[in-house]
This record gives structure tokens, C-alpha cells and sequence, in this order.
């Protein structure tokens, strides 16, 4: 079996003895890549978008799965979801191997349970109106595939993101991408360039999912939580703009109604 692209040698010798400024341009010459690759599988991520869509508008929610890093990617695009799109916590749910305490630190082992995963979904009542998405750079953690067999087999729809062509996850789900970066900077690192691509597919995924249930007007977060002073200026400023009001009847309307929607309806 040939090495996994995600295992390859980098093409960097003898970083050590490279300076800073030569470090960090390298880096950057191969982050360069990774827009491109993600532009290469755009047709197969649009179609996850209309699964995700339909389920939510039939009461269905979105888990993101994974560990280590991808797992935290997978908690981090979930956690976002909210405050961005005034959505409840539990319509995008991410779950790492190991627990809330792997976020912070690794938690031995945990990403070779092939049972653990069906489990922590087991947890949040997980059916087929939910949809499943698994992330693995390499595309081979048991975690991630044992739980995307036991949703096919339980007809619970899956998708996955890896950075391996013809992964076992990618076989194991119903719509795969594998965005193929190359190796990394630093040989098997994959905190870069595959999570790099993994965080931009994400952050795809859940826009246009919001976009297309109508949590975002024109370009604007008209249902974002209005959590901090920066937040409520920038809904007074939405509604400055929208409305074309001034800015202390905008900071009126945006104080009784308590969302930039709410206030433009009722406007």
C-alpha cells in the first residue's frame, strides 16, 4: 500500500537550520495550495448542502465528528453557529473523540475506539432526519468510520472531509471530499494544510446551509446574538444602512425588538 499523501515526506530538508523568515514563507508557499485543492471538489460539497437543508426543515440537526484537530474544527465551526446565526446549540453538534476535555487536551487512544463514536451520537438521540459528517485528515480514524457506518447502516445520511484520495472514510459515506493538499511543512502535521482545508470546508458547509434557510439577508447576520458591545453596534449600523434611519433610532429599534430581523419587520 502506497503512504498516505497526509504521511508523505515534505519537501522541506533541514528546517533547524533555516531562518525564521525562510520558515515562514515556505509555509505560506504551501498554504497557497490549499484554496486551489478546495476549489477542485466544490461540485461534490455543493451537494451536502441540500441534504443538510432539507433535514433541518424537517427538524433535523448537523453532527460534525471527529478527533484531535479535526475534531476541534468540527466543535469550533459548530460552537460558531449561534452567535453568528442566532440558531439554537443544538442544531450543529461537534463531537470529539475523547470528550469536551480532549478540545483542550489530547486524550490518548481515544480516536481508535470504532465503537465510541456510534455512542456519543446514541447520546443526542441521533436519526434519519439528522446528517452526519465526519472529519479525519487522513481519513482512516476508526472514531469517525465506525460511527459513519453504523448512520448508513441505520440510514442516518453521511458525508466526510479528508485529505487522502481513496480513504476508508471516504468509502464508508454516501457523499465524500477529499481535498488533496500534499504533504505537509512539517512531515504529517496535519494541524496545517489539511486543517487549514478542513476549517474552510466547514466554514462553507454551515454559511451556505444558513444562507439557505434564510439566516442571513442580503450579506448581512440579521439574526446574529447581540453578546457584546461590538455586536450591537454593528446591528445598529445594519439598520442604519437598511432603513436608512439615524443612528440613535436605529439603537432605539434594535434595543425594544432585540434582533436586527425583528426590528427591520417591524419597522
Amino acid at each position: 500500500m502506497n503512504k498516505p499523501t497526509t504521511e508523505s515526506e515534505s519537501k522541506y530538508k533541514d528546517l533547524e537550520k533555516k531562518s525564521a523568515e525562510e520558515i515562514l514563507i515556505n509555509i505560506n508557499k504551501e498554504d497557497k495550495i490549499v484554496p486551489y485543492s478546495i476549489e477542485k471538489v466544490i461540485p461534490r460539497i455543493a451537494e451536502i448542502i441540500p441534504q443538510i437543508v432539507s433535514r433541518m426543515q424537517e427538524g433535523g440537526r448537523l453532527f460534525y465528528m471527529g478527533a484531535g484537530t479535526s475534531g476541534r474544527l468540527g466543535v469550533v465551526d459548530a460552537s460558531e453557529c449561534p452567535p453568528t446565526f442566532g440558531v439554537s446549540d443544538d442544531l450543529v453538534i461537534g463531537l470529539i473523540a475523547g470528550g469536551d476535555s480532549a478540545i483542550r487536551k489530547a486524550v490518548e487512544f481515544a480516536e481508535d475506539d470504532t465503537e465510541q463514536g456510534w455512542k456519543d451520537l446514541q447520546a443526542y438521540k441521533v436519526s434519519e432526519l439528522d446528517f452526519v459528517i465526519g472529519i479525519a485528515a487522513s481519513g482512516t480514524t476508526p472514531y469517525v468510520i465506525g460511527a459513519v457506518e453504523k448512520c448508513e447502516a441505520n440510514n442516518i445520511r453521511t458525508a466526510c472531509i479528508c485529505c487522502n484520495e481513496g480513504a476508508p472514510l471516504a468509502a464508508a459515506v454516501t457523499y465524500p471530499v477529499e481535498v488533496i493538499v500534499g504533504p505537509e511543512f512539517v512531515t504529517g502535521s496535519t494541524r496545517m494544510k489539511a486543517g487549514t482545508a478542513q476549517k474552510l470546508v466547514l466554514n462553507m458547509i454551515s454559511t451556505a446551509v444558513m444562507v439557505r434557510l434564510g439566516r442571513v439577508k442580503g450579506n448581512r447576520m440579521v439574526d446574529m446574538q447581540l453578546s457584546n458591545n461590538k455586536l450591537v453596534k454593528r446591528g445598529i449600523q445594519m439598520l442604519t444602512s437598511e432603513l436608512n434611519i439615524s443612528y440613535e433610532e436605529a439603537k432605539e429599534l434594535l434595543n425594544k425588538y432585540g434582533s436586527v430581523r425583528n426590528a427591520i419587520s417591524n419597522f
